[in-house]
């Protein structure tokens, strides 16, 4: 009976042991559990480490399961860290005052200036305003269809899949790598620029 409690808890210990590393790099995983995010935070920011006051590293949203549920939160930072640098972006372009050569609409409207950027906003016409909405739709609605696998099922964050020229007549650049610059680059440089997005 000993023999057997002993190797049961042997066999159990055992599930706990660090995993045999194979000769590549550990990589950055992004589609994680708690421990992998306290781990992946003590990396990225050693003074803090892993901070989570609200507890989302715990929740279950829409009972999809604690790792979907970090996936969901993990895209939806990534993604609206994209935004927010591209929203600054253009806050400074406005703020310079620098427009397109052209007018902004087809009855030769010049594009606002000297305005704050939410009375920019205001003085666009409400068409202009809907097509960038149905834009920014179409991007949601490639990234959900066109990928391989779904970011809350242990898909890659912040992925954006390339064009498809069957879908767009000519094709169209792809919005991560447009004049595929990063397609040579080292598996340790893709590494680094990760760990420096997600730390941003």
């Amino acid at each position: 009976m000993k023999l057997a409690i002993a190797a049961l808890l042997a066999t159990s210990a055992a599930a706990f042991a660090p995993a045999a590393q194979s000769g590549r790099s550990a990589t950055t995983q992004l589609h994680e559990t708690k421990a992998d995010l306290q781990s992946l935070a003590k990396d990225l920011n050693p003074a803090i480490g892993f901070y989570d006051p609200l507890g989302l590293a715990d929740a279950d949203f829409w009972g999809s399961g604690n790792e979907a549920t970090i996936g969901f939160l993990r895209e939806a930072e990534v993604k609206h860290g994209r935004i927010a640098m591209f929203a600054f972006v253009g806050y400074i372009v406005h703020a310079n005052g620098i427009t397109w050569p052209w007018p902004m609409t087809l009855e030769g409207d010049a594009f606002p200036t000297g305005l704050s950027p939410p009375e920019a906003w205001d003085a666009i016409p409400d068409i202009a305003k809907l097509q960038i909405f149905w834009f920014v739709g179409f991007l949601e609605f490639w990234r959900e269809v066109a990928c391989d696998k779904h970011y809350m099922k242990g898909g890659k964050i912040g992925e954006f899949p390339a064009f498809d020229a069957k879908f767009i007549p000519g094709g169209a650049l792809n919005l991560y790598d447009p004049f595929g610059r990063n397609k040579n680059m080292s598996e340790e440089q893709k590494e680094k620029r990760l760990r420096a997005e997600i730390n941003n």
